[in-house]
């Protein structure tokens, strides 16, 4: 099978030749496999390892690690600050200025979100489906869709506020931010995208960030709007949504709204065979590989019984794609990547026999 076949096949809900394979990775772990795979290229870097699945971002969420200054303001007027981590093996980067953060409406009226037909941020993926698109999974990331993007836009404290007190401002903030990734998702369709990765992150370690309630008046409506679209323009694309954290209360709703594929499923959160008994008849997962504590802090061992662990709990009947519960990060040994690997080559071919 090519890696396109294995991932659509496992998405129908049957077994391919092996498990569709992935890994996320911050930019300091990224550097570090390019030189192991011997290409400064990352997604060559990605091919060479064995990834099935490709996939560049568009939007909002785009912003993150998009300069290397120590200091920058990205193209939807959010200004980002690099800093450096505690154990000095990187950096991250976080919002200190958000442009509508005290706005009483006027500024909204007159805000203009970037353009979603701009040509050149799409080079990279049209690129990516000229070499790889007959081979590979080409996934399209649109994250940030409705949520976070508004928060980030309004800033998090006065847009949770907006939600319960100035409900009219916050489902105009949402439609602009939606706007924008419903129109630059179909282009990636149309492009030729096989699959849509849209999403926000409203889960905690324990619960969710906000109600679900207020997530089924304010975000799955979107949601729907945003997924007719897509199916509009494709209607056999894949669909899957990126929510980090504890969000078992509104999996059902996210299935009704037409969503296929699961990520990153946080087993620390959320037990991953408890969803794959609940919803793996109507749901695929991709992630499910402990990042917060196995990949970065276990030992090699331990990493190989994590894989075993979720291949085990998901992949039997297929609808699994075999990936970390979110970006590997910078502290991990690169030792427990290469046990990620090597449990994968030992125990990712179907049947499944552990």
């Amino acid at each position: 099978m090519t890696p396109k076949e294995r991932v659509l096949t496992a998405l129908a809900h049957t077994e391919p030749d092996r498990l569709p394979l992935d890994l996320w990775l911050t930019p300091e772990v990224e550097k570090v496999l390019m030189g192991e795979a011997g290409t400064g290229d990352p997604f060559e870097m990605r091919v060479r390892m064995g990834h099935d699945l490709l996939m560049p971002f568009i939007g909002i969420v785009n912003s993150f690690y998009m300069s290397e200054e120590d200091e920058y303001t990205d193209p939807w007027g959010i200004k980002f600050r690099s800093v450096e981590y505690a154990h000095g093996k990187g950096r991250y980067t976080e919002m200190v200025n958000h442009p509508l953060a005290g706005d009483d409406g006027s500024l909204l009226d007159s805000y203009k979100s970037p353009d979603p037909e701009e040509a050149e941020q799409y080079f990279e993926t049209a690129q990516l489906i000229e070499k790889y698109g007959k081979t590979h999974c080409i996934v399209g990331g649109v994250l940030g869709s409705v949520f976070e993007g508004a928060w980030y836009l309004r800033s998090m404290p006065r847009f949770l506020q907006d939600m319960l007190s100035n409900k009219d401002y916050a489902h105009r903030l949402m439609d602009t931010v939606m706007e924008f990734h419903k129109k630059a998702g179909v282009k990636l369709i149309n492009m030729g995208c096989d699959m849509i990765l849209a999403g926000d992150d409203v889960g905690t370690q324990d619960r969710m960030l906000i109600s679900p309630g207020l997530w089924r008046e304010f975000i799955k409506p979107r949601y729907g709007a945003l997924f007719r679209a897509y199916r509009t323009a494709n209607p056999d694309v894949k669909i899957a949504t990126h929510i980090c954290g504890h969000i078992e209360p509104i999996i059902d709703d996210l299935v009704e709204v037409g969503v296929d594929v699961l990520n990153p499923v946080q087993p620390t959160a959320m037990d991953p065979g408890r969803l794959k008994k609940r919803f793996g008849s109507r749901l695929s997962f991709w992630g499910g590989v402990d990042d917060q504590k196995i990949l970065p802090f276990g030992s090699p061992k331990e990493v190989e019984n994590e894989v075993k662990l979720r291949i085990r709990q998901i992949a039997p009947g297929g609808g699994y794609i075999l990936c970390s519960s979110h970006n590997v990060q910078a502290e991990t040994p690169v030792e427990n990547i290469r046990a990620y690997f090597s449990a994968y080559k030992k125990f990712g071919s179907y049947p499944i026999r552990i």
